[in-house]
């Protein structure tokens, strides 16, 4: 059931680890869009956060830079938010914001990893057993006794909807992320939060991803808003990603590289595997975004460009040139590109990268092939461990760049869709608003060159063998 008339002005707010963007949607096309960057800071053990007073100043000034007759049209403002934030909240002044990256829980977790609980809480909550986690994080905590025992453990959902609502409010897709939510029941796990020494006050109040509440009074005076305007809970935004693009294109699989990387795909029902460990978080009724993120994805090209380049900034435009000075499979070279650890398939933050078969008669060319290469192949696991997969939507840097573009495509052996709107955005629109059939422009489709994909598919085999 639609909750918006297509004429409706709807406002889409993506909060991510490197940017909020915003962006102002009519009848399915954005009228308005900005981006402002966010603030990372971390700490020698490891930290890794954002500060709440930064990010809510970012939201409020990206909405008031909204030009103000539109934004007393807006009917509707949805929030996406980046997983695994986890936001500690014991007085007014708290600031830190704990990401996804932050890996101060990565001893604690080893640990757990060794008892039985590791698969039963996995099996129950679908989110993998990681330091990226909420779950880790508390569990860090708890036992460094850093913060008080009635914390309340909060994270970017709760601060933005609590902010706009007046209530700490959490969606079940973002929740399902925390490794504390039951997938099934969707609720809070008795079982975990008992474990951890903590209870359902300290926690979000979970609503549906389509729930809508009425804004603060005071918050829409202060931003210039109707104070009509209804506020959607959203989700997260590897899932609001995943569905934008199933919505507009009907392809249920999408593979994003950015910094890191991530290939999903739509499913109607869990899908769980605890020896791999794929993710599994729910999006709405009988809808769940089922996938496996890597650590490695623009990140290892950045690193390569400060090695490689006098003009790092110039490295992404040559990479095609360059690249193709070198074979297909690198004249030998294997690129392990862990350069910055890894999730799935090996959950192993102490993973790092490496070179094989690397010797004096290798040229700069074949040493950066070869890193285009491993990053891709690292993809193919992934791909592996959601198959069959024959076309899947792209999106990210990493896709605009046609070398890197065609390169996946011949690696992974799949049918590749460049699209703009495989993006959160799209995605909060997607679920209150009724979309046009699914569609997709087959000229814009970068398929395998069969001779080359044959060739990579072989050499896919043995690549990552020691």
């Amino acid at each position: 059931m639609s909750n918006m008339d297509n004429h409706d002005v709807f406002l889409s707010i993506d909060v991510g680890t490197t940017s909020v963007k915003f962006g102002v949607i009519q009848t399915h096309e954005i009228i308005w869009e900005k981006a402002i960057q966010l603030a990372t800071y971390t700490e020698e053990n490891a930290a890794r956060f954002q500060l709440r007073s930064e990010i809510l100043e970012v939201v409020f000034r990206g909405i008031r830079e909204i030009p103000s007759a539109l934004r007393k049209k807006i009917k509707m403002i949805g929030f996406s938010v980046a997983m695994h934030s986890c936001f500690p909240f014991d007085k007014d002044h708290q600031e830190r914001v704990f990401l996804w990256s932050d890996a101060q829980a990565s001893e604690a977790i080893e640990a757990f990893k060794q008892t039985e609980k590791a698969t039963a809480f996995y099996l129950k909550t679908g989110t993998p057993i990681h330091p990226m986690t909420p779950f880790a994080k508390i569990m860090h905590f708890q036992k460094t006794q850093e913060f008080s025992p009635e914390t309340k453990w909060y994270g970017l959902k709760e601060l933005l909807l609590h902010m706009f609502t007046g209530r700490h409010l959490i969606d079940f897709s973002t929740a399902s992320a925390t490794g504390l939510f039951n997938l099934l029941e969707r609720c809070w796990d008795q079982e975990i939060l008992n474990y951890l020494g903590i209870n359902e006050t300290q926690l979000g109040k979970l609503v549906d991803t389509t729930a809508t509440f009425n804004i603060q009074r005071k918050t829409a005076v202060e931003l210039g808003l109707s104070e009509d305007v209804k506020i959607l809970a959203g989700a997260s935004d590897g899932c609001l990603a995943t569905y934008a693009g199933y919505k507009t294109t009907g392809i249920p699989h999408s593979l994003t590289v950015g910094t890191s990387a991530a290939l999903r795909k739509i499913s109607h029902k869990p899908v769980l595997d605890f020896k791999q460990q794929n993710f599994c978080y729910y999006l709405q009724e009988d809808m769940y975004v089922v996938g496996a993120p890597s650590n490695n994805g623009g990140n290892v090209l950045e690193w390569a460009a400060q090695l490689f380049s006098d003009k790092p900034e110039d490295f992404f435009e040559q990479l095609e040139t360059i690249g193709k000075r070198s074979p297909l499979g690198a004249n030998g070279i294997r690129f392990f590109p862990y350069v910055f650890g890894e999730r799935a398939p090996f959950w192993d933050m102490t993973m790092q990268a490496s070179f094989k078969n690397l010797t004096a008669t290798h040229r700069k060319e074949d040493i950066i092939r070869g890193i285009a290469e491993g990053i891709i192949m690292n993809l193919r696991l992934l791909k592996c461990m959601l198959n069959p997969v024959q076309i899947v939507t792209i999106n990210g840097g990493f896709f605009q760049n046609i070398f890197l573009k065609q390169l996946t495509a011949d690696i992974l052996d799949v049918e590749c869709l460049l699209t703009d709107k495989n993006e959160p955005i799209y995605g909060l629109y997607a679920l209150v608003a009724a979309t046009p059939k699914p569609q997709h422009n087959t000229e814009k489709i970068t398929r395998p060159n069969v001779k080359q994909s044959i060739a990579y598919q072989k050499l896919a085999e043995t690549y990552f063998e020691d």
